[in-house]
């Protein structure tokens, strides 16, 4: 398993439950705090399981973890759960994929900057599609969150990303 698979999992909830700021924010608290969790929760497991002995673990651990989460989210603010709807149950699934995309890694660091990464995508991506959305009916739908993510990745691209030298770019 590689990221693009996690890349392609996370696009569900982060485009179908980021119309709000709100929503967006919860969404990413919910995955941060759920993949991390997780995460937390394998560490040891790993130590004494093995093959598909892990993998049940991982999976009955996402469950439960989401459940959890989601009973304490419907307690507490029933709307907010009701707006996110199906989204945050897909959570467990960020989190199996994740623990197989990371795999045995030691560090935090990578994983975490993974995860921050994507709460930033999802918190930028609420924030355009509430501003754009009371204008453009578009940013509301999930089309156009789309195109705002794409957008969003070229803004990216065009700001943090270097040129490729000169000797990589083709003669004319």
């Amino acid at each position: 398993m590689n990221r693009h698979w996690l890349a392609g999992l996370s696009l569900a909830p982060l485009l179908g439950a980021t119309q709000t700021l709100l929503q967006a924010t919860s969404i990413a608290v919910l995955s941060l705090l759920a993949i991390l969790l997780h995460r937390l929760g394998m560490t040891p497991l790993r130590r004494l399981l093995t093959g598909i002995g892990a993998d049940v673990a991982s999976m009955l651990l996402a469950a439960t973890i989401v459940t959890c989460l989601e009973l304490t989210l419907r307690a507490h603010t029933l709307v907010l759960y009701q707006s996110l709807g199906l989204y945050t149950a897909l959570i467990a699934l960020q989190c199996v994929m994740f623990d197989h995309a990371q795999g045995h890694t030691k560090g935090w660091r990578a994983p975490l900057s993974l995860l921050l990464g994507f709460t930033a995508l999802c918190i930028s991506l609420g924030v355009a599609r509430e501003l754009m959305g009371s204008g453009m009916r578009l940013a509301h739908l999930t089309p156009g969150a789309l195109f705002l993510l794409g957008l969003l990745l070229a803004l990216y691209n065009r700001i943090w990303r270097q040129r490729a030298p000169s000797r990589r770019q083709g003669t004319p």
